[in-house]
């Protein structure tokens, strides 16, 4: 790869909720019956004392839906026979799934700073991977801070730009510059570096372990961000080969045929041949086969199961888990050969749609689903609700608590999604689009080219393009009006305008 690249009672526990300052549609919520109870009757010491919970944040890098063992089970999903997740798999049934978790924008840097400041690209100004993080956004750990918090963020930051100094909101600091490495990376700890020795999965896990094992009297917020699964794809040493022999099923929308591409957007067709491309990744710098390529994505994910798995090992060690809420969640997803792409920055499913699992064994009714449709912006007002602390006026996202308690509130119909054209990645266009539980519609900014709309019901591999349909124009008016009543309303009518420096993906696979 280029190196540009890259928060009782079981009443306080949902107490402060409001209503996010965005324009999104509501409707009664529904499918809320099967998720009645599900927070535990027992009342522990630390909650009859009225103390708040810790919290433990985890991300992880470009780690897609349905690429965990326990998705197998779900109709329409692409989840390999082979791969094995045994700790994500044991924080969906331990805990809670959340079903439909979406990112308004599929890309590193942007969808970080929705998770810290709760709201859309376009409002935090972080739209791609060079933009820096604007000093007037405020992140949420600013907000656990001042309620009491003991803060600390270990791992990546790769917001904006290439700094690797410590950010405010954070008592304590561990990160890198950028993207990072995957062996022996220098840190950055409490503003002074540090070169450490080993798999950076392990060593920010390490870190994460010492973090818990501390004695302390306030509640914690541990942010832990990892590197993987970002390419290129290194796994753990002990994890090289693992899956060598597995054979690896390709998606139907791979291959190069008229039926994957006829009613297609002519970017997406040509895309095939360049760096983001099955037929010319990352311009063959990697040397690897596709299908080598997709194990590696595999045996770079255990290490993350794995370090997630010491983490929720400690926390039962330590008695901390009868007072810990863990979060789990991918930036955003990873196309893996559907409609002949890999990355993310798209729209469809692969992309756009995340890994949202909470561990909470003392708050939570193992095995709870939550079906609505949840985004990366709600990751903060979540956190704070949690701390008792009031969803700020200014963040878009919403707090999904209510749906984990199986109250019956009304909830958004829809998500919104967002992504801006990049210099340095010229062949994917500015898109904008909803996604409601039935279709999905996309326009495209400044190309010559066709929408795109889907019944995802029926048409989960997003094969069928209904956009000429003449019994679908009317749907498509509603659904374009939607989407820019949804800009004006979030301020979101300008798109930014980047100087031309820098490198370019721009080569096309030789004829």
């Amino acid at each position: 790869m280029k190196k540009n690249e890259h928060e009782f009672t079981r009443r306080k526990f949902i107490q402060k909720i409001t209503m996010s300052a965005a324009a999104l549609p509501l409707i009664n919520a529904t499918g809320l019956a099967n998720n009645q109870n599900n927070f535990t009757e027992s009342i522990t010491t630390h909650q009859k004392q009225g103390k708040k919970p810790n919290i433990i944040f985890i991300l992880s890098d470009d780690h897609r839906y349905d690429f965990m063992s326990f998705m197998r089970t779900i109709p329409g999903t692409a989840t390999p026979e082979f791969l094995k997740t045994p700790n994500l798999d044991r924080m969906a049934n331990e805990g809670a799934h959340i079903q439909n978790a979406f990112v308004t924008t599929s890309l590193c840097s942007p969808s970080r700073a929705s998770v810290l400041t709760g709201l859309y690209s376009h409002k935090h100004g972080v739209v791609d991977n060079d933009s820096p993080d604007s000093p007037q956004n405020v992140f949420f750990p600013e907000y656990l801070q001042k309620n009491g918090y003991e803060t600390a963020f270990i791992g990546k930051w790769h917001m904006g730009n290439e700094s690797d100094e410590p950010r405010k909101g954070f008592d304590k600091w561990i990160s890198f510059k950028g993207q990072g490495v995957y062996n022996d990376p220098l840190l950055n700890i409490d503003g002074k570096h540090v070169q450490r020795e080993g798999y950076i999965t392990d060593i920010l896990t390490g870190y994460a372990v010492d973090y818990l094992k501390q004695k302390r009297e306030e509640p914690f917020l541990l942010y832990l961000s990892h590197k993987v699964v970002h390419a290129e794809f290194i796994p753990a040493e002990r994890h090289k080969g693992k899956y060598k022999n597995e054979e690896v099923i390709h998606p139907s929308t791979m291959a190069n045929a008229e039926e994957n591409f006829s009613d297609k957007p002519k970017w997406v067709s040509e895309q095939r041949y360049g760096w983001h491309g099955v037929d010319y990744m990352y311009h063959g710098e990697l040397g690897i086969s596709f299908d080598d390529f997709y194990r590696r994505y595999c045996e770079t994910l255990l290490a993350l199961d794995e370090g997630i798995g010491s983490v929720l090992n400690t926390l039962v060690e330590t008695g901390l888990d009868q007072s810990t809420v863990v979060f789990y969640m991918g930036d955003n997803g990873f196309s893996l050969g559907e409609h002949g792409l890999i990355d993310k920055r798209h729209m469809y499913e692969e992309s756009m749609r995340i890994p949202l699992l909470i561990y909470a064994p003392e708050f939570l009714k193992p095995g709870t689903k939550v079906p609505e449709l949840v985004q990366n912006i709600d990751i903060a007002p979540t956190i704070l609700g949690l701390a008792g602390i009031e969803t700020p006026k200014h963040m878009d996202g919403k707090s999904f608590l209510p749906l984990l308690k199986g109250e019956k509130v009304e909830w958004r119909d829809s998500v919104f999604y967002e992504y801006f054209w990049e210099r340095t990645f010229p062949h994917t266009p500015t898109m904008f689009g909803i996604r409601t539980n039935k279709f999905k519609y996309v326009t495209y900014h400044g190309v010559w080219d066709i929408d795109e709309l889907y019944d995802i019901e029926n048409d989960p591999e997003e094969k069928s393009n209904l956009i000429n349909k003449a019994e679908y124009q009317n749907l498509i008016k509603e659904f374009n009006k939607k989407v820019y009543d949804w800009l004006e309303s979030t301020d979101g009518m300008q798109i930014l305008l980047k100087r031309d420096v820098g490198w370019r993906a721009d080569k096309r696979k030789p004829k």
